[in-house]
């Protein structure tokens, strides 16, 4: 080491020891602002948790909260020792004041009470996961085989409550009896179709097959929606297959189906930039009003993940209105699902953006949070 190198070595030296009070004072300082950083983030943070805490409950406890949960309405319905043991319907009036917004109940089967919580929340948009196993021909409704058992099938769940509600909300009496009545479920918006979301889990044709041959109580009262010779007649209920669903099991009849696809949305993104709302729709033209309802794709896969601090940002809002404008083009409801559900205040912003640029339908799990249309 050279002199010039060992001087300036030891001039540093000396002068770091001759400030060591103030550098000591120095990193206590900023130790300390360190320490009450992270305690003030933390205190944030759990503000921000126990809002949404707050929130949930309050939910849960409003106008369409605990003292009108459909799970507690209907919860021992049919059960022995009760006033309605042996009764397989519900009754119509907790229907009758029900305003039909426009949400889709997703994985309904989850519920205590499927197919009747959401009516009761007013979504107009339903779904069932639907298994076709061995011993068929009963269609198993759940999420994943773990979840199935014997009495929880398409007809008990599905089929058998809508045609005892529609026979009801239809009735033959002496002050009426229209052979071509088709009203709806909700007495405020008898013309208000109900969308029956069919998720086909199993082996797609044979699943299909199985679901075509249950639809006929509903079919032969002319209570399905249909497209014949190009035209869509609405019914009371609009059936929809996704999953494993054939489209080309959809279309074999080119001239009558009650049954129609839910197509897919990340497929049919324009640039929401360009005024040519007048031409011809680009991209896939497979899919349009006459075979499809939906337009459905994963928020995850298709949008991203939304960051706590910021919302959606430019490029988001760009892809979002890009599908909205395809999906619109070709005739069809567009919807989202896989949305993010925490913290409430986050989804509640999310709900709000996306009925704002345009969305069709709304994908929730949470009904209560739904029918307050925080949104």
């Amino acid at each position: 080491m050279s002199t010039q190198s060992y001087t300036d070595v030891k001039e540093t030296y000396v002068t770091d020891l001759e400030k060591g009070p103030e550098l000591t004072t120095q990193r206590q300082r900023a130790r300390k602002y360190c320490i009450c950083g992270s305690i003030w983030g933390l205190k944030i943070l759990a503000a921000v948790v126990l809002i949404d805490l707050l929130l949930a409950i309050s939910i849960s406890r409003s106008l369409f909260g605990l003292e009108d949960d459909p799970d507690k309405i209907f919860g021992n319905w049919g059960q022995p020792g009760t006033a309605t043991e042996g009764l397989a319907w519900y009754p119509t009036d907790f229907l009758r004041d029900v305003v039909p917004i426009p949400c889709h109940s997703h994985n309904d089967y989850w519920r205590k009470v499927p197919l009747f919580s959401a009516l009761h929340a007013g979504c107009v948009g339903t779904e069932a996961d639907v298994w076709l196993l061995d011993d068929g021909p009963a269609l198993y409704v759940g999420h994943d085989p773990a979840a199935l058992t014997r009495n929880r099938t398409f007809k008990s769940l599905y089929i058998d409550p809508l045609v005892e509600l529609l026979d009801r909300t239809n009735p033959e009496t002496e002050f009426y009896n229209d052979p071509y009545s088709r009203r709806g479920v909700f007495d405020v918006d008898p013309g208000q179709t109900l969308i029956l979301l069919i998720d086909v889990k199993t082996e797609g044709a044979s699943t299909w097959d199985q679901v075509l041959e249950q639809l006929e109580p509903l079919r032969s009262r002319g209570w399905l929606s249909y497209v014949e010779n190009g035209k869509v007649h609405y019914g009371p209920v609009t059936v929809v297959g996704t999953g494993n669903t054939p489209f080309d099991s959809i279309m074999q009849n080119s001239t009558y189906r009650d049954t129609f696809f839910d197509a897919p949305l990340g497929e049919m993104w324009e640039d929401p930039d360009v005024d040519d709302l007048d031409s011809p729709a680009v991209g896939s033209l497979t899919y349009d009003a006459t075979n499809s309802i939906y337009a459905s794709v994963s928020f995850k896969s298709a949008v991203g993940a939304v960051p706590l601090w910021k919302g959606l940002d430019r490029s988001q809002l760009r892809t979002i209105r890009g599908q909205l404008k395809g999906a619109h083009r070709r005739g069809l409801n567009a919807r989202y699902w896989d949305l993010p559900a925490w913290p409430i205040s986050l989804r509640n912003q999310i709900w709000h953006d996306l009925m704002g640029e345009g969305m069709d339908f709304l994908n929730v799990d949470d009904l209560r949070g739904a029918s307050r249309k925080k949104w």
